[in-house]
């Protein structure tokens, strides 16, 4: 990962945690990437990888994170 890339995620990126059974599941709001873990820890380190290995290719730009995000549910 080149040194803007890196310095462009420093930044940040917006991750949805939440539990599935015995799974923690961890979302990347800007980019379509999830993971998982037995833990929230585990489940955050992992979604770090699978971002890393994503933007790899230097090809892709991250996104600006996202911000003043809000979590709504509604009955249906």
């Amino acid at each position: 990962m080149n040194n803007k890339i890196k310095k462009r995620l420093k930044s940040g990126l917006n991750i949805l945690l939440w539990q599935e059974g015995k799974w923690f599941v961890a979302k990347c709001v800007e980019v379509e990437i999830a993971s998982q873990g037995k833990t929230k820890k585990e489940a955050l380190k992992n979604i770090e990888e699978a971002l890393e290995l994503y933007f790899e290719d230097e090809k892709i730009s991250p996104p600006d994170p996202l911000t003043n995000l809000e979590l709504h549910s509604i009955p249906l």
